[in-house]
C-alpha cells in the first residue's frame, strides 16, 4: 500500500506538505501542490479515508461479515445493522463469507487492513480465528453464532424455537416427526438438532430421525431424500431453515405427497414467501431485524467507549407462528 512518505519522497517535499496538499490546503504553494498530485497518481496512491477518520476519533466504515447473504433472515439482519449506522452517521460493508472458512478467514484480514471502525460477523463456527482483529483494537461483535472469544453477542434461542416447533408437530398428531438440519460444524445446526431431540425424548418411545445437510435448498432436497426413502419413512418433517425448506418443497412435490395431509412440515425462519404458499408455511420465526440492530448498538457503544469492559450476552427468543402446512388435514 503506497503512504503518504512514499508520495513525499517521490514528490521531494514533506510528508506534511503532502497531507496539506491533499486535503485541499489553500496555502501550500501551487508548484509543490502540482508536483504532490503528479507523483500521488504516478504511484496510484489513494487517501485512506477510514484511517484519516480515525484520527479525527469519527469513525465511518463497519463491516458486517454474513454467511449467507441470500438467506433473507441475514437480509433482515442486514437491514437493521445498517439502519442503526447510518442514523450514527456510518457506512456498512457487507461481505458474504458463504460459510467458507477461507472466504471468512479473507474477510476478516481486509477488515483490519481497512482498519475498519468494528465488526458485526456470523462466524462459521466457535473456533473461527480473530485474534488478529483483538490485536489491532477493532472492536466485534458476533451474532448468530458464539466464538470462542471474550466478545460481546447477539443470539437467538434456537433451542427453544427448534423444540417448540417439534412438540407442535407431535401435538398436532404426526407420530414419526423427523429433524433436517444443517452441517454438522454449525452451531445453529446443533442447537436446532438438539432441540428436536428434546421434544421427541420428552414424549417417550418416539423415533430420532434426522439428517445433516448444507444450510441450502439443495441441502433441503437431499436430506428429505433420504429420509423419505428411509423403510420407515417420517410423516412430518422441521426443518432447520427456510431455504433448506425450499428444497423440501421441491422433493415433496416431486413424490407426489400432500403438505399437511401426507406429510406435516415446519421450518425456522419466516421467509417473505411462507405465508403466500399452498398450504402456507408453518415457521419459527426469529426477530432477524432485532438481532442486527441490537448487534449494531452494541458495537457503536464499543466504538465510542462507552461499553463495560466485560462482553454481553443477548439473547433474543423465537415465535412460533402455526399455519396450515404443520396441521394435519385428513386425505379429501
Amino acid at each position: 500500500m503506497v503512504k503518504i512518505n512514499d508520495v513525499a519522497r517521490e514528490a521531494g517535499v514533506s510528508a506534511a506538505t503532502v497531507s496539506r496538499t491533499l486535503n485541499g490546503r489553500s496555502s501550500v504553494d501551487p508548484v509543490l501542490a502540482a508536483r504532490v498530485r503528479e507523483a500521488a497518481s504516478r504511484l496510484g496512491y489513494r487517501p485512506n479515508g477510514v484511517a484519516r477518520s480515525l484520527r479525527r476519533q469519527v469513525t465511518d466504515v463497519l463491516a458486517l461479515i454474513i454467511t449467507d447473504v441470500s438467506n433473507p433472515f441475514f437480509t433482515a439482519i442486514t437491514r437493521g445493522v445498517e439502519d442503526v449506522a447510518q442514523s450514527r452517521g456510518l457506512s456498512v460493508l457487507l461481505c458474504n463469507s458463504d460459510e467458507d472458512p477461507g472466504k471468512e478467514s479473507t474477510y476478516l484480514h481486509v477488515a483490519e487492513q481497512e482498519q475498519v471502525a468494528g465488526v458485526i460477523l456470523s462466524p462459521h463456527r466457535t473456533g473461527s480465528d480473530v485474534a488478529h482483529l483483538r490485536r489491532a483494537s477493532i472492536p466485534m461483535v458476533v451474532i448468530d453464532r458464539p466464538l470462542e472469544e471474550p466478545v460481546d453477542s447477539v443470539m437467538v434461542r434456537s433451542r427453544e424455537g427448534a423444540r417448540a416447533a417439534t412438540n407442535h408437530l407431535i401435538d398436532a398428531g404426526w407420530t414419526r416427526p423427523a429433524c433436517i438440519t444443517g452441517p454438522e460444524d454449525a452451531w445453529t445446526a446443533q442447537e436446532r438438532l438438539e432441540g428436536y431431540l428434546e421434544a421427541v425424548r420428552e414424549h417417550g418411545e418416539l423415533a430420532e430421525l434426522w439428517v445433516h445437510a448444507p444450510f441450502r435448498q439443495q441441502g433441503g432436497m437431499t436430506g428429505a431424500a433420504r429420509l423419505l426413502d428411509a423403510p420407515e419413512p417420517p410423516d412430518a418433517l422441521f426443518v432447520a431453515n427456510a431455504q433448506m425448506a425450499l428444497g423440501v418443497l421441491e422433493e415433496v412435490r416431486r413424490r407426489g405427497l400432500r403438505v399437511g395431509v401426507d406429510l406435516g412440515v415446519i421450518t425456522f425462519d419466516d421467509a417473505p414467501w411462507a405465508p403466500f404458499i399452498s398450504p402456507p408455511m408453518s415457521v419459527v420465526a426469529q426477530p432477524a431485524y432485532d438481532v442486527g440492530a441490537q448487534a449494531a448498538q452494541l458495537l457503536m457503544e464499543r466504538v465510542k467507549g462507552t461499553a463495560p469492559d466485560a462482553p454481553r450476552h443477548l439473547w433474543l427468543s423465537t415465535m412460533l407462528i402455526v399455519r396450515e402446512s404443520s396441521r394435519r388435514h385428513g386425505a379429501g
